[in-house]
This record gives structure tokens, sequence and C-alpha cells, in this order.
């Protein structure tokens, strides 16, 4: 056991001209984004009339600079510039507008069952995407604008007061006599609908049909949105229409508002990369080294499956897969491991997409695991890895139960010295395998720490292979930076974890979404 403490430092990004900034604020600002576009490609806008009205003005806000009036917070909260300073191109008004029926999408989000409201709302939005049949060119990207009450109601954990519910619900004798009929129609049973009369048999049908499609999709609205819009390979963008009023306040940047300026960076960067580019790079990519992210996902029909997120870092492309599912938890390890047949299966499709996407010789392949690998499971993958190529395998999890470090001050009241949070990029190494990484804590770019509770660390282990734990801890830290869905100077968690977490999310939480039908691009997910 040892004490060795590192401070890495923040890892640079590469943005236009080849040039590099720790912040991407600053690099966006000053040189513009690694990926130059001179046009943006087309985008559609659904939501209701006040939804897309507020949408009109939130483009011009996108065209326009914006900052805090108070300039001692642009340290925190940078300016923006506008969206053709800071990406290359004047963020583009949508080719087409669609609008959905406000009262009609409230009454959808009313519903009593979870399952009905999520099927409900959401079927409201697709009936608008499948008028992009009748375009000439298909958009890159759907902006829906929902209103707040849909995002309260359509939650898994929402409740409906039976005051403002728009229908009764189905009984507990209907949702049974549901279930048992799709129960008997999969063994192949027609024995319920006997006593009924052949126009009653339709109206019977039609409502196990619906019942049951709504039950293959997520009660989660952004979650199921997400799934079925995958399936039309259309990448969108759902932001609430409060989030779109610019008040006074949130344009001035007055205490208990996130400023505008924050708003148009985080949104800005984010429907720039789901049309296709990506904002920054990284200048410290390894030749030859991989980088996998494992995550295993339990649906409500107690599915399960490991879900695999691949980090090109040259590029900055990321690639999703999904495994088999099975029964992949152990109750007596409260772990979850893949068999060695499935795991050598799963690393063979991302070592062949590796070769696809990159064509140089690889050299390293750094598995980054929440579960941790089994001694099994490690032998399975390296049946996958070619001859020379080294498989290293690292836990990564948050330390939420160990010890915590405090950054050292000369705070003239003793008492009161060491009560700071530690400076992000700090790696306490324990031992040659493992280490503390915070990649939480105090930022010397906006001079200040962002988070709300003492930092915790990630907790970094190299359970298989062969590697330099201060490497690792560096590689991790630079992967906590590559997040286009908003512009922050760096997470909490790896892009690895991060997306192979957030691919099971969509994924197993929409079972009735085919796999032909899911996407291997981050964009779709994010």
């Amino acid at each position: 056991m040892s004490n060795t403490f590192h401070f890495l430092g923040e890892p640079l990004l590469e943005f236009g001209h080849g040039q590099t900034a720790e912040d991407p604020h600053d690099g966006l600002a000053l040189f513009g984004p690694a990926e130059a576009r001179q046009q943006l490609p087309d985008n559609i806008v659904l939501g209701t009339a006040s939804g897309i009205e507020a949408w009109k003005s939130w483009c011009a806000a996108l065209n326009a600079p914006a900052s805090c009036i108070d300039p001692a917070r642009h340290r925190a909260w940078p300016p923006f510039p506008g969206f053709d300073v800071a990406f290359g191109a004047k963020w583009p008004s949508p080719v087409r507008s669609y609008a959905i029926d406000a009262e009609k999408l409230s009454d959808a989000s009313r519903k009593a069952d979870k399952h009905d409201r999520a099927f409900a709302v959401t079927g409201l939005y697709m009936e608008q995407v499948e008028k992009l049949g009748k375009l000439d060119s298909r958009p890159a990207l759907a902006i829906c604008v929902v209103p707040d009450e849909v995002f309260e109601n359509c939650r898994p954990n929402s409740i409906i007061p039976l005051s403002k519910r728009s229908d009764a619900g189905r009984s507990r004798d209907e949702r049974s006599f549901l279930e048992q009929a799709i129960v008997d129609r999969e063994t192949g049973q027609q024995g319920m609908f006997d006593d009924f009369e052949d126009e009653a048999v339709t109206a019977v049908r039609e409502t196990l049909e619906t019942f049951e499609e709504s039950r293959s999709y997520s009660p989660d609205f952004r979650r199921q949105l997400k799934g079925r819009l995958m399936g039309l390979d259309l990448p969108v963008q759902i932001i609430k229409e409060s989030t779109l009023h610019i008040t006074p306040k949130v344009r001035l940047g007055e205490k208990g508002e996130n400023p505008l300026s924050d708003r148009l960076w985080n949104f800005g960067t984010a429907i720039y990369y789901k049309c296709g580019a990506k904002p920054w790079k990284t200048p410290w990519a390894r030749e030859g080294v991989c980088y996998v992210g494992l995550a295993y996902k339990l649906a409500e029909n107690k599915r399960t499956a490991c879900c695999a997120a691949q980090m090109f870092l040259d590029s900055g492309d990321g690639v999703v897969f999904v495994g088999e599912f099975g029964a992949w938890y152990s109750a007596k390890t409260g772990e979850y491991h893949l068999p060695p047949e499935k795991a050598e299966a799963l690393l063979r499709g991302t070592i062949k997409t590796y070769q696809e996407q990159d064509g140089r010789p690889l050299k390293e392949i750094f598995l980054h695991t929440h579960s941790g690998v089994s001694l099994e499971e490690y032998k399975g993958f390296l049946k996958a890895v070619p001859e020379d190529v080294k498989l290293i395998s690292i836990r990564v999890r948050q330390d939420r139960g160990g010890q915590r470090l405090y950054r050292y001050d000369d705070h003239p009241d003793v008492g009161k010295r060491g009560q700071y949070p530690v400076q992000r990029g700090v790696f306490w190494q324990r031992t040659n395998r493992h280490g503390l990484l915070y990649t939480n804590g105090f930022k010397a770019r906006i001079a200040s720490y962002d988070g709300f509770e003492i930092p915790v660390p990630l907790s970094i282990t190299i359970q298989f292979g062969e590697g330099d734990i201060v490497q690792v801890a560096k590689d991790i830290l630079g992967l906590t930076k590559l997040n286009y869905n908003s512009c922050q100077l760096g997470e909490g968690r790896p892009i690895t974890i991060k997306y192979s977490d957030r691919v099971g999310e969509i994924i197993l939480a929409n079972p009735g979404l085919p796999p032909t039908s899911w996407k291997h691009n981050f964009k779709y997910y994010a």
C-alpha cells in the first residue's frame, strides 16, 4: 500500500485550425469547432403552437451574443458569442414546423395509466414525424418542444391526481383480462373471445393491440420518443417549453436562474453535434489504443443486456453495441457478468468496428466496467483479442463510502483550514493497480467548485492485464471531456461508462423497438 498523489492537470482539447484549449467555451469562441461546417443541414421542429413560437425566438437568440450583466460572473458563466462565431455557421430556421394540438397533448399526458400516458403523448409526436415522407430530403435533426406538463406527468414514477385525470383508467379486472389474453394469444389459445359478438371481438382485439403495444415501450416519454425516432433514423433534441422562455431575469443572468449564455452554450453544442459535426477532438490520443465501456441494464420485464460504448479518440467518434439478453445478474455476488462465450462475441464486434473505422494496427484495449470483470469473463474477452494486443480490464466506479480529500489553504482561522474541495485532476495512487481519481472538484479555469456535495472520486482498479495506473487515470480524466451533449469543462464519469449506460436506458426500456432499428452512433442516445 502506498500513498502517492499526482496532479494530472486539465486535459487539452483540439479545436479549429489545430488549436488547443482546456475549456470548450474558450476553444470554440477563439478558434471555432474542430469540424467546421459552412452550412448546417435541415432541421424540423415539433411542438404546440406556443412551443413553436418560443422556438422561433430561441433561434434568434442562438444567432446573437448573450452574457451575464455582471462581468464578475463571466468566469463561471462565459459569454456566448453567437452561434456563427462559436460554430462557424448561422443556426438555420427549421425547414418545417409541425404543430401538435395542445389540448390533445394535455389530455394524453393526464391519462391514469403511466404506459398509456407515455404511449399516447409519443404517438402525437410520431404522427407529425410521419409527414416527413412528403419532403424532398430528410432532415438531420428533429427539435421536439415539450410542454412542462408532459415532462412532469410522463415519467415512470409520476402519479396523476384523480381530480386531474383525463380518463378513468382500467380496472384491475380489465387489466387482468388483457394480460391473460396476451398470454393466451402467444400460446395459440383464442377461448377468451368466444363469448363476444363479431363487432365486440373487433373492439376487444383493437383494445388488446393498443394495450400490448403501449407496454412494449418505456413509460418514460423521453426514452420512448428517442427510441421510436431512432427507428426512423432521426436524432432528436428534446427541450422543455419553459427553457425557451427568455425572461429578463434569465437574459441578464440574475441569481436563481441558469443564465441564457450558459443555456445557449449547452444547447448549441448539442445540436451542432447531432447535426453530424464534432465541436472538439482530443490532441492526446495514443495510436492503436481502443477504449470500450461496458454497462449492464435491467429492464422492467427482468431482461438484462450488456451494452458497450467504444470511443475513437482521434476522430471523436463513438460507437455503441448491445450484447445478447440473458440472466447476467448474480444475486449471490450482487454483480453482473457475461458467460465467456458471450464476452468473446461482444468484444469481437467492437474490435471489428475498430478495424473498419480506424484501420491502423491495434495495440491496446482498455475495458472500462462499473460492475467489474471476473476471471472467466476476462478469459472470454481474451479469446477475441488478436495476438500481441494487450487487454486491460479496469473497474471504474464512484467511491461514495471512502475517505475524502480537501484542498489546503492559509485561512487565518486555523480551525477553518482545509474546508475547500480538492482540485479536479488529483489522482490519489494507493497501489500500482488502484487509485482514486477526482473528476469533480475545484476548477482553476472558473476559480470555483460547481458542485453541490463533497467531491466523490472515481475508484479505478486494474483487475486484469498489465497497465500503468497513472496513464489509465489520465485516459479516464480525458474521457470525461468528450460528452458533446453539453459544453462543460469536464464531467464526473468517462464517456465510455456514461454512454454504455445510456444505451441500456433507451434500448432496454423499449423492448418493442426491433434490433434492426438500433443505431450505433452516440447522437441517438444523447
